[in-house]
């Protein structure tokens, strides 16, 4: 005989005790999708294939890439989207109107974990301005001001002289 419960009984039992939780503010529309997601989950946790299937998880025979890898990292100043082979200067907010996150589109185009998400020329423009403004510094330690001659070209400095 067969001691394990059921997925159903197990979804059942924690939307129960999420319910009953007296923090929990839940309207009576949010219960159904919590059991179909907790049920999904617990059917996962046991082997067992969920009965419905995501329509956004994918292989790559369903996801086919617009573009190959190389050619979606081939530029410094973008990155080329493999749904639909646009450039993109960051990839998260495409992701997620698609529904993905970069987790799941790595996994969905076989991407090593390290495929990056941002162009390298906007991630070193976003470093050097931080770096400029200070953030990211302990506090207390001063931020270093470029000279005259660093500054950037067409901006004039006041050297601080008084005229009288």
């Amino acid at each position: 005989m067969n001691d394990k419960p059921a997925p159903v009984d197990l979804a059942t039992d924690i939307t129960i005790a999420w319910l009953a939780n007296p923090n929990t503010k839940a309207e009576i529309d949010d219960v159904p999708a919590f059991l179909a997601s907790v049920f999904n989950a617990v059917t996962r946790l046991d082997g067992a294939a969920p009965t419905s299937e995501n329509p956004q998880a994918g292989d790559e025979q369903n996801n086919p890439p617009a573009v190959s890898v190389r050619r979606s990292l081939a530029s410094r100043e973008h990155i080329i989207s493999l749904i639909d082979g646009k450039p993109y200067r960051t990839l998260t907010r495409h992701l997620s109107r698609h529904g993905l996150t970069p987790e799941t589109y790595r996994a969905r185009y076989g991407l090593k974990h390290d495929y990056p998400m941002t162009a390298p020329a906007y991630s070193e423009a976003r470093s050097a301005m931080a770096k400029r403004t200070g953030l990211g510094r302990k506090p207390g330690t001063k931020v270093a001001r470029p000279t005259p001659d660093e500054a950037a070209p067409g901006k004039r400095r006041k050297l601080g002289l008084a005229l009288k």
